[in-house]
């Protein structure tokens, strides 16, 4: 099963950026193939999609972080990056990355339940 481990996470003032990472488990079958998401979750709340990348590289990011946040793959690393910039305090979560083998070409981020692998979260928090 494919394992994924998030990177990069912290604390950081408003305005400021920071790069998440994430870091899937090596010969994973066609992971250049299919989607990776970012999602995040603060405590009470469903989990969001904020990001996804398809196979093909096409991107969707969420209009409330449009602009600020940016993802991209590196396939033969086997590793996605999330480069949120403008941080602000509502951006404070816990954030997770995971792969959709049902997911090659993004016009939107795919619904939680398509989502089969994930990580364990990372969290970032943003002050005021």
């Amino acid at each position: 099963q494919m394992q994924l481990v998030e990177s990069g996470g912290g604390l950081v003032q408003a305005g400021g950026s920071l790069r998440l990472s994430c870091a899937a488990s090596r010969y994973t079958y066609n992971y250049d193939t299919y989607c990776m998401g970012w999602l995040r979750q603060t405590p009470g709340q469903e989990r969001e999609g904020v990001a996804a990348i398809g196979g093909d590289d096409s991107t969707f990011d969420i209009a409330s972080v449009k602009g600020g946040f940016s993802v991209s793959r590196d396939n033969a690393k086997y590793t996605a990056h999330l480069d949120m910039n403008n941080l602000q305090p509502e951006d404070t979560a816990m954030y997770f990355c995971a792969f959709s083998s049902r997911v090659m070409n993004i016009q939107n981020i795919p619904p939680v339940n398509l989502f089969e692998a994930w990580g364990q979260g990372t969290q970032v928090t943003v002050s005021s």
